[in-house]
């Protein structure tokens, strides 16, 4: 499992697990309330998990007036059971403070990510109103309509294979005050088949009038993407661009500092890549006053008969 995908504090808060019974911990300064009821029988698609709606019911008795930020972690099997969806928009009246929202707080231990039954995400803005961040995780049966928003800042969307009917749903919304937009793109052997095309509008920069930050993540095809920034007209209003997690390397990376002016950046985020060490050194020099993070260099993979050259993104399976 990538270190991104570990959840130790959201919305810039420590994550606090919520206890099975009793009554909840005492806590110093706000936190974010994780809930979770995991079960290991892998045998039945049982719809929705009554043990997670059980313990979600009573967490919100006992605390959704004072709740601002939730996790929701495993929703029983995620790999057989849906995400609580319809039960977290029917909550809404009860968690009146809710800002911040994380569906889909699952390590690899409980359920890959490829397979987690989550659904249609959309719901979730329309029942909160007042939400400011959206991080969702997930793979099987995800997705997206679009929806208009007033006060969303920060939406993020983990994947190992997001579609390309996802992507466009999230370019299609209405969210005047989005800063902060990040989509995992995955590859396509886990239903990630999103083109350059597909971004077109966000690359033109006719979404999004508020935005700040890009995170185009975990994508197999980062090479391509980085051509497409390289004279994209949204770079010029960013303050930082994230390129992680993906397949990166000497031809993405090169388009990067030979277009369009990267100066204005405050970070540029390339860790996990296939970057040479010349053409990082070159990156480097090219920006001197950007934090420039070139970690977790990877190996290319040959396959064992023709040759063919592999690379993997950070998260997949």
């Amino acid at each position: 499992m990538s270190d991104d995908l570990d959840t130790d504090f959201f919305d810039g808060r420590t994550v606090v697990e919520v206890p099975e019974d009793g009554p909840l911990p005492d806590v110093d300064g706000p936190v974010a309330w994780k809930i979770r009821a995991f079960d290991d029988d892998l045998d039945m698609d049982r719809g929705f998990s009554p043990a997670f709606r059980d313990a979600f019911e009573r967490f919100v008795d006992l605390a959704g007036d004072s709740v601002e930020a939730l996790v929701i972690g495993s929703w029983g099997y995620a790999g057989t059971n849906y995400a609580p969806i319809a039960q977290l928009c029917a909550a809404a009246p009860r968690l009146p403070n809710l800002t911040a929202l994380f569906l889909g707080d699952i390590g690899s231990e409980e359920c890959e990510i490829s397979w987690m039954k989550v659904g249609d995400v959309s719901p979730l803005l329309a029942a909160y109103p007042a939400l400011e961040e959206l991080r969702v995780r997930g793979g099987e049966v995800f997705r997206f309509s679009p929806v208009r928003h007033e006060r969303l800042r920060r939406l993020e969307v983990q994947s190992g294979g997001l579609s390309a009917e996802f992507v466009r749903a999230v370019l299609d919304s209405e969210l005047p005050a989005l800063e902060e937009l990040e989509l995992w793109l995955g590859n396509d052997g886990y239903g990630g088949d999103s083109t350059v095309a597909d971004l077109a509008p966000l690359l033109a920069g006719e979404r999004f009038p508020a935005l700040r930050r890009l995170g185009l993540r975990n994508a197999e095809i980062a090479d391509d993407i980085a051509e497409a920034l390289a004279t994209a007209p949204v770079v010029r209003r960013l303050t930082a661009l994230d390129l992680s997690l993906g397949t990166l390397g000497d031809r993405g990376a090169l388009a990067l500092i030979d277009g369009q002016p990267l100066t204005h950046l405050s970070k540029l985020d390339l860790h996990h890549h296939y970057i040479g060490d010349e053409t990082a050194d070159a990156v480097r020099a090219a920006l001197p006053g950007v934090q420039v993070d070139l970690d977790d260099l990877q190996d290319d993979e040959d396959e064992e008969e023709d040759g063919s050259i592999y690379r993997y993104t950070a998260v997949g399976e």
